[in-house]
């Protein structure tokens, strides 16, 4: 792959389909057959942050914040294609820039990530708690 310039955008309204296409490419999980689920979760999140390549949505990270205290990041996903590039960093510096340095930024990590996120800087916790959904 080249190197190609990529442009982040913010809270720019993102299409379900595509959305549902950088999901799958990227190798999380996420109800990527259910569209109008994927368009609920980007209806009215707090802060999404997109990353493109040549007009193709390449990257993203939604999360949902009160730009006070706390910030949960609740999906960072890169398809595998432009994996390595330094998106995903990105997207995180890009989300903390915005959310500033008094909002604690949280995650939940998918267990193949689990070895990713200490490199951009997040410690793990052992204070954390999940009810999990059954859908």
């Amino acid at each position: 792959m080249n190197r190609t310039a990529v442009e982040y955008r913010h809270n720019l309204p993102l299409d379900p389909v595509e959305v549902a296409r950088v999901f799958g490419a990227s190798g999380i999980r996420r109800p990527i057959d259910d569209l109008p689920r994927i368009a609920r979760m980007f209806a009215a999140p707090s802060l999404v942050i997109s990353a493109w390549v040549d007009g193709a949505l390449v990257g993203l990270g939604r999360s949902l914040t009160d730009h006070a205290y706390c910030c949960y990041l609740s999906d960072l996903a890169v398809d595998k294609a432009f994996q390595g590039l330094g998106i995903g960093r990105e997207l995180v510096r890009r989300t903390q820039a915005v959310i500033g340095d008094e909002v604690s930024l949280i995650l939940l990590s998918a267990p193949g990530a689990m070895s990713y996120y200490p490199t951009l800087g997040f410690e793990l916790a052992a204070n954390a708690y999940v009810i999990r959904r059954k859908q």
